[in-house]
């Protein structure tokens, strides 16, 4: 949760997709998820409610006309389901998996919706894919000769990903801009403990860790924002707040692992054309199996 303070929060009415995410219109500037995957405003059912703002839906014929909540409720389950899991201590599974479930369902209008809002991540996420298929295929001084970052050959793992920050992922004023590169600075910190400490002899299995890592650490920092910032940011116990913060990690690692794995490619082959489908899929499809693994947990 490394992100987790960098921000004071998403507002209810902060757009589920800003239009500067997306470039193609769809960018749900009125607060709707785009391509028709609205985000549900009844806190209570979960019931979708409409495509224009102030405009009432149109009633089934046995069922009156019911004013849409302010999107400014959005947020509101899954937050208040955060701060009982945060309040539990981290015993309180059942409230961290409604938390999940309903950040998914409620406050980001479905897996799609949510994983358009991951712009800039999904961005870095692409480049960190091509550049280690390419070290693989091509050696890792020919793959970064392809960047400019050729006097960085030789060096050791974590100064090559720290060279390729500013390439990968230059820093920007953004939310969405920071997420992803904070989340790229806490995959290199996690490099060694991965066994990861030679780029040039690089495996399918590793650069697949490589990329669940940061991909798991976008998603949380974006979960953290939106959700869970000031719940655990000022503790009075501090191995509660690292058991909480352990607790969250592992159920969005394994969300993110369940996605990849059910891809079956070997991410390390893939083409230059496949790899940005290949990395939209897994982020929506990682949001489906936070949703469904929320659902478990919170009947469990």
């Amino acid at each position: 949760m490394g992100t987790s303070n960098a921000f004071g929060g998403a507002s209810g009415g902060t757009p589920l997709v800003p239009s500067w995410l997306e470039g193609d219109g769809d960018g749900g500037a009125d607060g709707d998820a785009p391509g028709g995957d609205a985000a549900p405003t009844d806190e209570t059912n979960g019931d979708a409610s409409v495509a224009t703002p102030g405009v009432p839906p149109a009633a089934p014929p046995d069922r009156q006309p019911v004013a849409p909540a302010p999107t400014s409720d959005r947020f509101r389950s899954a937050r208040s389901n955060f701060t009982r899991f945060a309040g539990s201590g981290g015993s309180d599974r059942r409230s961290l998996g409604r938390a999940m479930s309903q950040y998914v369902s409620r406050s980001s209008g479905g897996a799609g919706s949510a994983a358009r809002r991951m712009g800039s991540s999904r961005s870095t996420a692409s480049g960190i894919v091509s550049f280690l298929g390419n070290a693989r295929a091509n050696g890792v001084r020919e793959a970064l000769r392809s960047l400019n970052l050729e006097s960085l050959a030789g060096r050791p793992v974590e100064e090559i990903f720290a060279g390729l920050a500013d390439y990968i992922c230059p820093d920007g004023g953004s939310i969405d801009e920071g997420i992803a590169r904070d989340a790229f600075i806490e995959t290199i910190a996690d490099l060694a403990d991965a066994g990861i400490t030679d780029i040039d002899g690089l495996t399918s299995e590793q650069i697949q860790t490589v990329f669940e890592l940061y991909a798991s650490h976008t998603i949380e920092a974006r979960i953290c924002n939106d959700i869970g910032t000031r719940v655990v940011t000022m503790p009075s116990d501090a191995r509660t707040v690292e058991r909480i913060e352990a607790q969250l990690s592992e159920f969005i690692q394994r969300g993110v692992s369940d996605a990849v794995n059910a891809a079956v490619v070997d991410i390390g082959a893939l083409s230059q054309d496949q790899i940005s489908g290949f990395v939209d899929s897994v982020y929506e499809a990682a949001f489906e199996m936070l949703e469904a693994l929320g659902e478990s947990e919170a009947e469990a």
